[in-house]
């Protein structure tokens, strides 16, 4: 912790709330939040779950929870109390730090949060890992995946390597919870290892977000996912804005059209990433050149084995019984479709595996459809799935009709790659992080509803 998060200046400038959150004051936040946990039982070995909203208190109560030698099990605020229930018995923490008073969250990055420490289970920790985290079950149920400290710092250290980062003396304007990867690691430990400033907006709209660049001199990265490309790009900038350096976006697979959307409104390079929660970034491609392929990050291997991406992963990042389906013998099998090109060593990833359907003895990928209906005039976003035949998903943007979706699609796609079912929905559902939600499930509840 001291050696790889709190080194630098005390007067160093980490965290922007608005209030400034200097070195000093952070390290003395900790350990008084340290006091706390282990007064109410958190020992060397145990857990703390962490219920709580993007927030200084989250962020207080992880690195505390991690100086007292504990693992941090990180569960999304948003839960329910079914979903936490059920991740307690199994992970059996300590203790359990939740609200027990938070400001207005509407629409908020970072919010006000009181925090209360209960006592949960007098256990150990259910393994060694320094995080637990659950993935975000964009297509099935989520599955409970844990880091080791020396995975984390390896990360860290790796993004110090890739070209692009923002810099020491440089400011973060952070929108991914700090729950997830991304934000976690690209965000909040990368920006306290290199000295970058985080700065989460005021709130969750395109002008806050241009506001938080402009109110610093400072160069400024924008980091997101998808979702927070299509807020820039339809968001328009009171003036210029030089202090934008890029913005950098990890999550799923970003539409061409949202992409050029972004870089003609603003003319700085859109930024891709490529990661999983079980071994954090994989590639990058920061200075969008190479779109929609990224290069394997520092100190990663990527392979391709019958049209399915494998990253290295040294330990079987899973807690519990091991799938051999989705690690074995030092390989994570991502189940995303791919390819490496073997003369650059550039990774194209094509999609979730499962993507390829056939209709009639031909076969479909339903992310090439996906792609073409998402960039379609009139739509938002799209999802597209296998559900008895090829259904999609739409959310429009303005007013659309299903026969206009429909001729439009018969203009850009075979008659056996068409879907033959259309539903127009308000909102699509999204996971925690921001990606669309692919379970046939989820979507047909949500068409319903």
């Amino acid at each position: 912790m001291d050696e790889i998060l709190f080194a630098g200046r005390p007067a160093d400038i980490c965290l922007r709330l608005p209030e400034l959150i200097d070195r000093a004051t952070l390290h003395q936040l900790v350990t008084t939040a340290q006091g706390r946990l282990v007064a109410a039982g958190l020992r060397p070995g145990g857990a703390a779950a962490l219920r709580l909203p993007p927030s200084l208190a989250y962020v207080v109560n992880l690195l505390a929870t991690w100086r007292a030698g504990a693992q941090a099990i990180l569960l999304d605020h948003r839960l329910t109390d079914h979903e936490v229930d059920r991740a307690l018995v199994r992970l059996t923490p300590q203790v359990v730090v939740a609200p027990i008073r938070s400001g207005s969250g509407a629409l908020r990055i970072f919010v006000d949060v009181t925090e209360g420490v209960t006592p949960y289970a007098d256990s150990p920790a259910v393994s060694g890992h320094a995080v637990i985290q659950l993935s975000s079950g964009s297509t099935g149920p989520s599955k409970v995946i844990g880091r080791t400290a020396a995975d984390l710092v390896a990360e860290v250290r790796r993004y110090t390597q890739i070209d692009g980062v923002a810099l020491p003396g440089e400011r973060i304007i952070l929108l991914p919870s700090m729950v997830h990867v991304l934000g976690l690691v690209g965000g909040l430990l990368y920006g306290l290892h290199a000295g970058v400033e985080l700065v989460p907006p005021q709130r969750l709209s395109g002008d806050a977000v241009l506001a938080a660049i402009a109110a610093d001199a400072t160069p400024a990265t924008v980091l997101g996912v998808p979702f927070h490309i299509g807020l820039l790009a339809s968001t328009r900038p009171a003036g210029p804005l030089p202090q934008l350096r890029r913005m950098t976006t990890g999550g799923e697979l970003v539409p061409a059209a949202v992409a050029r959307a972004f870089t003609d409104r603003y003319g700085v390079p859109l930024g891709n990433m490529y990661g999983m929660t079980e071994v954090g970034v994989i590639g990058t491609d920061l200075h969008g050149s190479h779109r929609p392929s990224i290069a394997p990050a520092p100190g990663i291997e990527v392979r391709e084995s019958g049209g399915e991406l494998w990253v290295s992963c040294p330990a079987s990042p899973y807690v519990g019984l091991s799938d051999p389906t989705r690690w074995a013998d030092g390989w994570l099998h991502t189940r995303d479709a791919g390819t490496v090109d073997p003369d650059t060593g550039l990774v194209t990833v094509r999609g979730r595996l499962d993507s390829q359907v056939s209709v009639g003895g031909m076969k479909v990928d339903l992310t090439e459809v996906e792609a073409t209906v998402a960039e379609l005039p009139g739509v938002a976003a799209a999802v597209v799935v296998w559900d008895d035949g090829i259904t999609a998903y739409v959310q429009p943007d303005g007013p659309l009709s299903e026969e206009t979706l429909d001729k439009l699609l018969a203009e850009r796609l075979a008659g056996y790659k068409r879907p033959r079912v259309l539903r127009l929905l308000d909102h699509l559902p999204r996971t925690t992080t921001g990606k669309l939600v692919r379970s046939t499930d989820a979507l047909r509840s949500a068409a319903t509803s």
